[in-house]
This record gives structure tokens, sequence and C-alpha cells, in this order.
């Protein structure tokens, strides 16, 4: 019996052991396949993390662009070139919201320049400086428009949209000088102000001629430019993303900027064009693309070697003024003649 009992545990013994490790066996697959849950679940985190931060980071860019830090007014034409004016309130052509400027009279004239300032920038513009070239256009005999666009409003400011609504204020402000009398009309833009004037050129037949400092016009190749000179970021997808952002902060689309028709468009007024090799927000081709576009005869394109953004007036002062008083002396010679 002895030997059956013995041969009887030892099969027990068997059975239990096979039995044992049947049942532990999927311990260390369980484990594994719960360790593999776990990897995934921390790297997908991960890349969500990186994308929201991605985004939340073009999220930020499309708010600054749309938000620029406007200094207030500190002085006037009065206190800096000993210029009478008026304190002016017209409508956006749109009606939709009121423009503060100044309006500086040449007596008996009635040919008048709007100066159209650029971004980040109010009517005096003090880099360029705006209150020079006012001075030496009201010497000229020119009753001169300076005014604010929305986002540098001193009271109800707005933000800026890449010359959708800037665009009808600028027409606002061009209505005023037909308003006092000009029968001559011209417009002297800077940077963005530059662009919102071949933006308002393509509905406007009050404009008699442009002259356009620095041009910006946004468009997805020049608003990625300026992105790549404060960080480096991918191009694509950064403007896709920003193209669905822009709306959400100011209203705009990029495809609701017509930069396709200005780049295309043969103006029928003469454009001065003054741009510098050496301006990092918008490069100069653009200025030579626009200006290979114009046919009309005193229109041209002065490329200045070295030369910064909206800085060619300070940087070249008597050549800049040669050049636009040559212009200006040209274009009333051709609207006298053409009338």
């Amino acid at each position: 019996m002895n030997p059956t009992t013995t041969t009887t545990r030892s099969d027990a013994s068997l059975s239990s052991g096979v039995n044992g490790g049947t049942q532990t066996s999927p311990l260390l697959p369980a484990r594994f396949i719960k360790f593999k849950h776990v990897l995934v679940a921390l790297v997908l985190s991960i890349i969500f993390f990186l994308v929201f931060c991605f985004v939340a980071l073009h999220g930020y860019i499309a708010w600054v662009l749309s938000n620029p830090s406007v200094a207030p007014l500190y002085s006037n034409p009065l206190m800096a070139k000993g210029m009478k004016y008026e304190d002016v309130s017209f409508p956006a052509i749109d009606g939709s919201r009121s423009m503060q400027g100044w309006y500086i009279p040449a007596a008996g004239s009635k040919k008048t320049i709007v100066f159209s300032h650029g971004y980040g920038a109010n009517r005096e513009e003090s880099w360029i400086p705006m209150y020079d070239l006012a001075h030496y256009a009201h010497r000229l005999n020119f009753n001169v428009i300076m005014f604010d666009y929305g986002f540098a409003a001193q009271n109800s400011k707005e933000v800026a949209t890449g010359g959708k609504k800037e665009t009808q204020q600028l027409l606002g402000a061009i209505q005023l000088a037909k308003h006092r009398g000009a029968k001559e009309i011209i417009v002297w833009g800077f940077s963005m102000g530059a662009g919102t004037a071949l933006q308002a050129g393509l509905v406007s037949k009050d404009i008699d001629a442009m002259i356009l400092d620095s041009t910006f016009l946004l468009e997805p190749d020049t608003l990625y430019h300026n992105i790549r000179q404060k960080m480096s970021l991918p191009q694509h997808p950064s403007i896709e993303i920003l193209e669905l952002l822009l709306p959400i902060q100011n209203g705009t689309s990029l495809r609701q900027i017509p930069y396709q028709a200005v780049k295309k468009k043969d103006y029928p007024f003469p454009i001065l064009f003054i741009h510098g090799t050496e301006d990092e927000k918008a490069p100069y081709p653009i200025a030579e693309k626009l200006a290979s576009n114009q046919t009309n005869p005193i229109s041209g394109v002065w490329i200045v070697d070295k030369a910064h953004h909206e800085l060619i007036f300070r940087e070249h002062p008597r050549e800049y003024l040669r050049r636009v008083s040559t212009f200006l002396g040209q274009t009333q010679a051709y609207l006298t003649e053409k009338k």
C-alpha cells in the first residue's frame, strides 16, 4: 500500500504543479499589457500636450497681431511744426465707426494729402518722422489729413485687420478731403498703411496718386516672414493654423484680404513706390513686383540700398524729398493735362 500511496501522492503533487503553472503563467503577459497601455497613454498625453502648446502659441501670435501696442499721442501739428490745424471726426465709409484726426488747411488749396500710417503706430509715427513730412507737404501748399486707424484710436480701440476694416476707414478720410473741397487727393502710405492704400485703390475713384513707403501687404508669405524674425516655426502648418485662428481674434480671414488682386492690379493713377533693401518686415521684391505691373507713365519705384523699413526718409532725407517733390510735380502736370 505504501508504494501505491506514494505514487498517488506523487501524481497529486505533479498535478498540482502542472495546474499551478497553468494558473500563474498569464500573470507576466497581463502585467506587460497593462504596462503597454500605461506607456501608450503617457505618450499620447505628451503628444496632446505638445500639440496644445503649439496651437496655443499660434493663438498668442494671432492675438498679438490683432492687438498691436500703440503709444498715445504726444504732440500736435501746432506744437511740433507751428501748423494750424483742426481736430476732425469723420465716419468710416461703411459707417462702422467714427475716426479721429487732424485737418491742416493750406490757404486756398484744392489739393490734399492723406497720410496713412503703419501698423503699431498712430498718426504721428515718430520714427519716420511724420510731422516733418506733413510740414513738407503743407509747405508745398497741400492740405493735410492725419488720422488714427481703429487699432490706434485713443478711445474705442479695435483690433487690426490687415486692411479689411482699415480700408473703409481710409476711404472715410478720402471722403472728408472731398467734403473739404479737394480736387486732387494723394494718399501717402507707410508699411501696412501703404498696403491698405492699395486695397482702397481697388474700389475708390477719388484717389489721384499714391506715395507708398515700405509697402507691407498682409498675405501668407509676408506673415510667415515676420513670424520667422521672432521665432523659428515651420511654415506649414503654422500658416494654416493662423488662418484658422485670426478670424477668431479679429474677425478677418487672410482670404478676405485682396492681396492677390493688389499684386495683379495696374492702377489708373500714378504711384511712387519707395522701399529699402534691408527691409526686415516687407522684403523689397514686393515693391518691385507691384511697380512692374504699373503702366501709368508717372509711376515708378525707388529701391534704396541698405535702407530699412519705414526709415528711408530718416536715412536719406534730401534724396527722399527730392524724389517725392519730382513725383508730385509730374503728377500735378499729368492731372492738369488729363483734365
